[in-house]
């Protein structure tokens, strides 16, 4: 069965929808079994209201751009339909989804749980998988070598396409089928051939492929935090 997941972002004139503040922008990309499909959510939204200027600085969303901009109610069911049974992926997701919660409430929606019930925080699994670590979105790409050089401020979508990335490194290997086509596998046949007085030649490796060999599982321990290699052989 497929699995259908929808990587969440969004922007905000400030930090806590309790005292006003509300959604901007939001932005979602698509993923079936691990697979992106190119199916993205991205709008931005005139929130009635001012970003406090921290906000702004990290976004850059001015009230004028945002002035021609639909209202949430205008596009909710638009984004309803676009998430509806999906697992999401959302960094930080307690902050995403109270701010969620409250715009659906301001136009009698229910909560999102409603709509998705289950929910991944990649900040909570970045935490356990890197203890004591700045588990940023800007420190996790650099951590799995993800290239996030366009970030010059935050924006949803180029965030979400950004976490894609960076769950799928976070994940790698949990799904021992990546890659196969719809899940079929095709039969591998193996020749069968007699030892018999077989003898094998031993080409040692040169300076030059020990040398490629160290930078790689150096590559390796960088993005993963130890390579099992090393672990074998001490």
């Amino acid at each position: 069965m497929a699995t259908r997941q929808i990587i969440l972002d969004t922007e905000t004139t400030g930090l806590e929808p309790r005292l006003g503040h509300r959604i901007i922008e939001v932005a979602g990309v698509e993923m079936v079994n691990r697979r992106l499909t190119g199916k993205h959510f991205h709008r931005y939204l005139n929130p009635g209201r001012e970003s406090d200027e921290g906000a702004l600085q990290v976004h850059g969303l001015t009230t004028e751009f945002l002035s021609d901009k639909p209202k949430f109610a205008e596009i909710v069911d638009e984004l309803l339909e676009y998430i509806v049974g999906a697992e999401l992926i959302i960094h930080n997701a307690p902050f995403d989804i109270g701010f969620l919660d409250a715009e659906l409430a301001l136009v009698r929606k229910k909560k999102l749980v409603t709509y998705c019930p289950a929910v991944i925080d990649t900040l909570r699994m970045a935490k356990d998988l890197h203890p004591g670590k700045r588990n940023g979105l800007d420190s996790l790409c650099d951590r799995y070598q993800i290239d996030n050089s366009a970030r010059t401020l935050h924006g949803a979508l180029l965030d979400a396409e950004l976490l894609a990335e960076v769950y799928l490194a976070m994940t790698r290997g949990q799904d021992s089928l990546i890659g196969e086509s719809d899940g079929a596998r095709e039969e591998t046949k193996v020749a069968k051939f007699e030892r018999g007085n077989l003898k094998l030649s031993v080409l040692r490796a040169t300076d030059e492929e020990v040398a490629a060999h160290e930078s790689q599982l150096a590559d390796i321990d960088k993005a993963s935090g130890g390579s099992v290699w090393r672990r074998l052989a001490t």
